[in-house]
C-alpha cells in the first residue's frame, strides 16, 4: 500500500509544491511516516497553523510540503490554512482516492471508482484500464472499458459481446459475475439496449444471445426485428472471425431448435438464402432443396452453380463443401450429357469425338462420386446419386459403347487410323528423344486412364514454369496390365502366355527387372534403368540426380489406381485413388525436373470401366466363352486356342491384334462383363470400350520463364460514387476466368476511413470463376456500415479490395474505389 501512496503523491508533488493530508479516520498515521519523497518535508498541523504558514510561505518558499493532519478536514470558518489549501491541493488517502490518483483522474470522476469498487480491487484489472484509457475519455467511456477489463476484450461494446458469447458457449460466466460483482450490470445492459435494441425487465446473456440471433436471422432476410441493424454487423463480424469460429457454431446449433429454424426454412426457397448462414440447417435445407430441383428438373443449371457460388461465402461451407461439389459436378454432368452427341461414322470419328467432348462425362461422373464420398453424406445425396447413376449407364456409358461397339465389329484388324498405336509407343515417341540424343524419363501409370489425365493435364500446367500436351494413344488389346506393360517397351513378337503373362524378345516382361532387360534392347548403347515410381520418390535430392546423369532412358513405374480397383474389397475407392495418382504425378513430375530431367512422358497401360453402384445381372454377358481351350477368363476378355465368336463377344486373332502366338481373344461387347467368381465388377479393363482403350500420352517440359498469373479483379461502379444510407452494395467483376496458368485470386473487401479505420464488414471472396461467360464472373456484395462510420460522415471514405502477402498475417491493398460518405443521419441503418 505504501508504494501506491508514494507514487500517487508523487504524482500531486509533480503539478503541486504543498499537498494537505487529512487523516479522517485517524488510521494512516503509520503509512505517513512511513513515507519518504525526495524533495519534500513532512510537516504536521498541530495548533501550529501561523507557524506553518509562515514558514511555507516566507521561510521556505521553494521547498515542497507534505501537510498531515490527524482528523477530518476542518470545517472552512474554522480552518486556518484555508487559502493555503485552496491554492494547492489535498490528498485523500482513502482507497477510492487512492484508485482515482493511479488512473490519473480528477475529483469529478468519482463517482466512476466509489460507484465500482470490487472492480479496483485487483491492480492488475487496475493495470489494464489504465492501459485501454484515451485522453478526453468520459464517465460513460471509463465505464465501458471497465466492462472490457472484466471480460478480457480490447475495445468497444462488441468486443465485449463477443468475449461473452465466447464465455457462455463455454458454459463460463466469470465475465458476467464480474460485471455484476463490480455493479456495472445496469450500466452494460443500458448500453445493449442503447446499441442493439435489446430491451427486457430481467436482461439475460443467453436470453440476448438468442436474440441477437433471431433479428440477425430476420435482419438478413431483410425483414423487421426486434433488434437494430447494427446487431446483424455485429454478428457478423463475430460470425466471420475465426477466434470465434467454435463459439459461434456452438451456440448456433443450441438456438436452432429453439428459435424453430428448419420450420422456418420450409417455407423460404433456396434460391432467396444467399450467403445467410446463421445456422448449419440453412445450408442442409438449401442442398435438399437443390437435390430435390435437379431431380426433378425444376431448376436450371445456371440457377443451381449460382446458389452454390453464393453458398461458399457461408461459415458451414467447409462443412458441406464435398456436398457442394458433388452437387456442381452433377449438374455440370447433365449439362454435358444433354449436349453430347454420341453417335459416331468412323472409329476415328469416335476417338476423336472421346478425346475432345466425351471424356468429360467420365471424368464429371468421377468427380461427383468422389466428393459424394468424400462428403460423409451419402443419405442427403442419394436421390441425386440415383438420377446421376442411371444417366450415366443408361444414357451415356452404354449408349456410347453400344455405337462404338459397332466399328469394333467392323474392324479387320485392331487399329485406328490416325491414332498412335500403344505397341509402338517406344519406337514413335519414347525414343524420338534418344534419336537427338537427349534424354528421357518415361512414367506409366497403371490404369491411368485419358479422362484421369486430361486432369492431371491441367495440374501440372497450374505449377510455375511447367507446360505439358496431352495427346491420345490406342491401347494394345486386351487392355490389360501385363500387355499394356510390355507393350510399352521396346517390343518383338508379343506373344500372351497361356497363364496371361507376356514375352517379348522371346523373353518374359513380367516384373520390373524383365521390363529393365527388355528396355536396354530399344538403342544399342543406351544405359536404361526401370524402377518403382515410389523407390525414385524415397530417393534424396543428390541420389535423383545421379541417377539421371548415369541413365539416358528410365521408365517409372506408378501404381495407385489399379492396385486398389482390382480388389473387390476396395473397388469402390477408385474415385479416391484418381486424386491421389493426380497428386502423385504431379510430386513426380516436380521431383524429376529438379534432378535436371527436362523430357518427361507420362503414360499407361490401359484404362477401365467404372459404375460406381454393384452391377445388375442385365449387365453381364449373356453368352458362356466356348472354345478348344480356355486359358484366361477375366471380366472383360478371354484368352484361349480356337475361340469361337458369339452373339455377345467379338473375337480376335493374333494377328488382328498386332501379337504372335496361337492365342486368341474374346472381348464382350460394349461395356458387357463375364461372369467370374470372387472378382470385383465395378471397376474392370480389359475389353475394348473407349474408356478402357483410349490412354493418354503426357509430354511434360520446363519453361525458363514465370508463366503462371492470377486473374484480375475489377470493382463496378454505377451512378455517383456515393454512400448515403447504412449499407452499400457493389459488384466485382473477374475478368478472365481461371485457367491453368491463369490462378485465382482470394481477396478481402470492405469500406475503410481514409486513416485506414474498417467502418463496415468484411468479406473473404475467392475469385476463382471458370466461366466464359462474362456475366457469370461477377460477384454481388452488401456491405453493412458500422458505428464507426458515423465519425466519418461527409468525408471520403474507400471500398478496398487487399490481398494477402504470402502466407502472413499481412495485407496489401490490390484495388481502391473512393466514396464520398453522406449520410442525412449518420446512425440509420436503413434497408
Amino acid at each position: 500500500m505504501n508504494d501506491r501512496l508514494t507514487a500517487s503523491l508523487a504524482r500531486l508533488f509533480d503539478e503541486h509544491r504543498i499537498v494537505f493530508w487529512y487523516d479522517a479516520a485517524r488510521d494512516m498515521r503509520t503509512a505517513f511516516e512511513a513515507i519518504d519523497l525526495d524533495g519534500v518535508a513532512k510537516i504536521e498541523i498541530a495548533n501550529n497553523q501561523f507557524g506553518l504558514k509562515y514558514r511555507m510561505l516566507r521561510q521556505e518558499p521553494d521547498q515542497k510540503f507534505l501537510v498531515f493532519y490527524d482528523g477530518p478536514e476542518p470545517a472552512m470558518q474554522e480552518n486556518w490554512l484555508l487559502d493555503v489549501q485552496l491554492a494547492t491541493t489535498v490528498f485523500k488517502a482513502d482507497q477510492a482516492a487512492i484508485w482515482l490518483s493511479e488512473l490519473s483522474l480528477p475529483t469529478a470522476f468519482e463517482e466512476v471508482v466509489r460507484d465500482h469498487t470490487e472492480f479496483y480491487r485487483a491492480s492488475s484489472r487496475i493495470a489494464d484500464l489504465k492501459r485501454l484509457m484515451q485522453q478526453g475519455d468520459t464517465r460513460t467511456d471509463i465505464r465501458r472499458r471497465m466492462l472490457a477489463v472484466c471480460v478480457g476484450a480490447e475495445g468497444a461494446l462488441d468486443t465485449v459481446i463477443e468475449q461473452l458469447l465466447e464465455q457462455l458457449a463455454a458454459g463460463r460466466d466469470e465475465g458476467m459475475r464480474l460485471i455484476e460483482r463490480a455493479n456495472l450490470s445496469e450500466f452494460f445492459w443500458k448500453q445493449v439496449a442503447n446499441a442493439y435494441g435489446y430491451l427486457s425487465d430481467k436482461p439475460d446473456l443467453e436470453d440476448f444471445a438468442i436474440a441477437f440471433f433471431e433479428g440477425a436471422y430476420q435482419l438478413a432476410f431483410g425483414e423487421d426485428a426486434k433488434l437494430k441493424a447494427e446487431a446483424l454487423l455485429v454478428f457478423r463480424r463475430w460470425k466471420n472471425n475465426k477466434h470465434y469460429s467454435e463459439a459461434f457454431e456452438t451456440l448456433s446449433k443450441r438456438f436452432e431448435g429453439t428459435l424453430k429454424i428448419p420450420h422456418d426454412l420450409k417455407l423460404r426457397q433456396a434460391r432467396t438464402l444467399k450467403s445467410i448462414d446463421h445456422f448449419e440447417e440453412i445450408d442442409r435445407h438449401v442442398i435438399r432443396s437443390l437435390v430435390q430441383a435437379m431431380a426433378s428438373q425444376t431448376l436450371g443449371a445456371a440457377d443451381v452453380l449460382q446458389i452454390i457460388r453464393e453458398r461458399r461465402q457461408s461459415h458451414w461451407y467447409a462443412t458441406y463443401e464435398h456436398v457442394y461439389q458433388a452437387i456442381s459436378h452433377a449438374i455440370e454432368f447433365q449439362q454435358a450429357l444433354a449436349e453430347a452427341n454420341l453417335s459416331m461414322t468412323s472409329p476415328e470419328e469416335g476417338i476423336k469425338r472421346y478425346v475432345s467432348s466425351w471424356y468429360k462425362l467420365d471424368q464429371l461422373y468421377r468427380k461427383f462420386i468422389f466428393h459424394m464420398q468424400k462428403s460423409g453424406q451419402a443419405t442427403l445425396l442419394s436421390d441425386l446419386f440415383e438420377v446421376v447413376e442411371n444417366r450415366y449407364t443408361t444414357s451415356y456409358l452404354l449408349k456410347v459403347n453400344d455405337a462404338w461397339q459397332d466399328q469394333v465389329a467392323a474392324m479387320p484388324e485392331w487399329s485406328v487410323r490416325g491414332y498412335p498405336m500403344q505397341r509402338n509407343f517406344y519406337r514413335d515417341q519414347a525414343a524420338e528423344f534418344r534419336r537427338k540424343d537427349q534424354k528421357v524419363v518415361v512414367v506409366i501409370s497403371d490404369a491411368f486412364r485419358y479422362e484421369i489425365a486430361e486432369e492431371c493435364l491441367r495440374a501440372i500446367r497450374k505449377l510455375n514454369r511447367f507446360d505439358a500436351e496431352l495427346k491420345p494413344m490406342i491401347s494394345s488389346l486386351p487392355s490389360y496390365t501385363q500387355l499394356g506393360m510390355a507393350a510399352l517397351l521396346p517390343n518383338k513378337d508379343l506373344t500372351i502366355q497361356p497363364d496371361g503373362i507376356v514375352r517379348s524378345f522371346g523373353e518374359s516382361t513380367q516384373g520390373t527387372s524383365n521390363r529393365e532387360r527388355a528396355l536396354a534392347q530399344g538403342r544399342t548403347g543406351d544405359r536404361a534403368k526401370a524402377m518403382k515410381a515410389d523407390e525414385f520418390m524415397s530417393m534424396r535430392s543428390e541420389e535423383g540426380k545421379i541417377l539421371f546423369r548415369d541413365h539416358d532412358i528410365l521408365y517409372l513405374y506408378h501404381n495407385r489406381i489399379d492396385v486398389v480397383g482390382d480388389k473387390l474389397t476396395t473397388e469402390e475407392r477408385v474415385p479416391e485413388a484418381a486424386e491421389d495418382a493426380i497428386a502423385d504425378l504431379t510430386m513426380v513430375v516436380r521431383k524429376l525436373t529438379s534432378a535436371n530431367v527436362s523430357n518427361i512422358l507420362i503414360t499407361a497401360d490401359h484404362g477401365f470401366l467404372y459404375q460406381h453402384r454393384p452391377l445388375d445381372e442385365t449387365e453381364f454377358s449373356v453368352a458362356e466363352p466356348a472354345g478348344d481351350e480356355i486359358h484366361t477368363r477375366n471380366r472383360r476378355f478371354v484368352v484361349g486356342r480356337g475361340l469361337k465368336a458369339t452373339a455377345g463377344m467379338k473375337r480376335f486373332s493374333p494377328a488382328e491384334l498386332g501379337l504372335a502366338g496361337d492365342l486368341d481373344v474374346l472381348v464382350p461387347n460394349s461395356i458387357n462383363r463375364l461372369r467370374v467368381r470372387g472378382a470385383g465388377s465395378r471397376f474392370v479393363h480389359g475389353g475394348a470400350s473407349l474408356q478402357e482403350i483410349v490412354i493418354p500420352v503426357l509430354r511434360v517440359g520446363k519453361q525458363r520463364e514465370s508463366d503462371v498469373q492470377m486473374v484480375e479483379v475489377q470493382i463496378i461502379s454505377s451512378g455517383r460514387n456515393l454512400i448515403s444510407s447504412g449499407q452499400h452494395a457493389v459488384t466485382l467483376y473477374q475478368v478472365q476466368p481461371i485457367s491453368d496458368k491463369l490462378q485465382p485470386r482470394d481477396l478481402v473487401v470492405g469500406l475503410y476511413a481514409i486513416d485506414g479505420t474498417l467502418i463496415s464488414d468484411e468479406h473473404e471472396v475467392p475469385f476463382d470463376y471458370r466461366s466464359d461467360n462474362p456475366r457469370e464472373r461477377e460477384m454481388p456484395l452488401k456491405l453493412l456500415l458500422s458505428r464507426d462510420a458515423d465519425a466519418f460522415n461527409n468525408q471520403d471514405v474507400f471500398l478496398k479490395l487487399r490481398q494477402r502477402i504470402g502466407k502472413t498475417s499481412r495485407y496489401d491493398d490490390y484495388q481502391s474505389q473512393r466514396y464520398e460518405l453522406r449520410r442525412g443521419i449518420p446512425t440509420d441503418f436503413d434497408f
